[in-house]
């Protein structure tokens, strides 16, 4: 009965520590996402902003 005992709370303690890390990567993955994402909206508005500021100037 020990080794069961054993064998279940070494599973749980890897367990949490596969989530604990798992969280982090996670999260740096978003991050790194998220600043992909602002990069190509930034990009596409500065696109348009210069597209309508340069029809303003042609009439």
């Amino acid at each position: 009965m020990e080794p069961l005992v054993t064998l279940l709370l070494s599973s749980i303690v890897q367990t949490m520590t596969l989530f604990t890390e798992a969280r982090q990567i996670i999260g740096l993955a978003a991050a790194v996402l998220a600043a992909v994402l602002a990069a190509q909206v930034g990009w596409h508005g500065t696109d348009r902003i210069i597209a309508w500021r340069g029809r303003a100037d042609q009439e």
